[in-house]
């Protein structure tokens, strides 16, 4: 009898939007830092004649993220491009710190390479905008390559957006991978960053043909890349001031503008919870202008019911 080659394991389209195509993030850190490195030299090579005095370029970081996460949780200064491809329509997130756009604007206009540069500290000028928006181009030109490994970019580059405007902007959710630059000279140093899907990345850059590794497939392995994945996630903290303890008809008779009295220990006994599950024993407190929760030992649900019992 023929034997027929066992098929690939069917994936979840759940779980493959949670912990990436494959759930490999060392494959897709690799891949990522690998095509970091190889878009350095055509990026600056093609900014060479815009500016005044030479820049370096550096991969300072790569992060497995979530693709939502290109934008910044409180957009403030920065300037932000969305590339698309023939494939996707957010092939690529270009994202330009507040210290880049003032390095840049001192490269281009000629600034004393000596002399520190200053990161804006108000949204970039419509000026400024367009000295981002050709390196923004240089960059999606040299991440887009050519031949049959091209991402199929979609030129020309939309125009960057700064400040209020950076909140419009739509960016799917799912499995991303985040390649930070650091941009120097000896008058500062700037970040950017590019965001890619997973998907967009393995499939053109990173060598999507080579089938993943044995033991990527077994359970236990795909268990711990979905934990990852978990523990990568945000989750909300509540904290809560315990009060004393009432009757039900004391509780009927409370009154708008009525003052309750916490406990003498209500400070050093505030609950830090997390999705309604208390995780630690606090101490209440305030540092400045700011409330502030200093973490006293981790809950323990046991040692409460035994309380509650000798103190009922």
């Amino acid at each position: 009898m023929p034997v027929t080659a066992p098929s690939a394991p069917v994936r979840s389209p759940i779980v493959e939007r949670l912990v990436g195509e494959t759930g490999e993030p060392q494959r897709v850190s690799d891949a990522a830092r690998a095509l970091g490195m190889r878009v350095i030299p055509r990026i600056l090579a093609d900014i060479e004649e815009l500016i005044s005095f030479p820049l370096e370029m550096e991969v300072d970081a790569v992060d497995v993220v979530r693709f939502g996460e290109a934008r910044p949780k409180r957009p403030q200064f920065e300037a932000m491009s969305i590339v698309p491809s023939k494939s996707s329509p957010d092939a690529l997130a270009i994202l330009a710190g507040a210290d880049l756009v003032g390095l840049l604007v001192g490269a281009v206009f000629g600034g004393d390479p000596d002399l520190p540069a200053e990161p804006i500290t108000r949204k970039p000028s419509p000026i400024e905008l367009e000295l981002v928006a050709s390196l923004f181009a240089s960059i999606a030109k040299a991440f887009n390559g050519s031949g049959e490994r091209a991402l199929d970019l979609r030129f020309p580059v939309n125009a960057p957006v700064s400040g209020a405007e950076l909140s419009k902007l739509v960016l799917r959710d799912g499995p991303g991978v985040k390649i930070t630059f650091r941009l120097s000279s000896s008058a500062g140093f700037g970040t950017l960053s590019v965001t890619m899907p997973q998907r967009v990345l393995l499939s053109q850059r990173g060598d999507a043909a080579q089938a993943a590794a044995p033991e990527a497939a077994t359970p236990s392995a795909w268990k711990a890349r979905f934990g990852e994945e978990v523990m990568r996630s945000s989750v909300a903290l509540e904290a809560t001031i315990p009060l004393s303890k009432m009757t039900l008809t004391e509780l009927t008779q409370l009154r708008v503008g009525q003052v309750i009295e916490f406990p003498q220990d209500a400070q050093a006994n505030t609950r830090l919870s997390a999705r309604r599950k208390t995780v630690f024993v606090c101490e209440f407190g305030k540092l400045g202008n700011h409330f502030t929760v200093r973490v006293r030992h981790p809950y323990d649900a046991g040692k409460e019911f035994m309380d509650g019992l000798i103190s009922g």
